[in-house]
């Protein structure tokens, strides 16, 4: 099984359902912390494939208490870009790599358990 790397920060929730379902799985993953890592020059990458509107997060509580200028002008895939690796708690979470090309945005049993293999 190729290296498998999940994006995220600790205390999400969704991170952790993801994470929790990895381990009981047996399913080896690295986990990149955004908070401590930092955003990943694959941020990029990952934008090119998904789409800037995929990977930001306009539902969270970061997203809300932005100022209304800065929402405003999230426009397109740069813009997009230059927020989240300024504020990386707009990233929607977690951005798992699968380690064969596959990168994915979120935690759902079905996915993870196809995408590992275990159904």
């Amino acid at each position: 099984m190729p290296a498998i790397t999940l994006y995220g920060i600790p205390n999400c929730d969704t991170v952790k359902k993801a994470r929790a379902w990895l381990q009981a799985n047996e399913v080896a993953a690295d986990f990149h912390d955004f908070k401590k890592l930092g955003v990943p020059p694959a941020l990029s990458a990952w934008t090119a494939k998904l789409g800037w509107e995929t990977l930001l997060n306009r539902k969270g509580t970061t997203w809300r208490r932005l100022d209304d200028d800065v929402r405003a002008g999230v426009v397109d895939a740069d813009t997009a870009l230059q927020l989240m690796r300024e504020q990386s708690s707009v990233i929607r979470r977690p951005v798992v790599d699968w380690g064969d090309g596959r990168v994915t945005v979120g935690f759902s049993e079905d996915a993870f358990a196809a995408l590992a293999g275990k159904t």
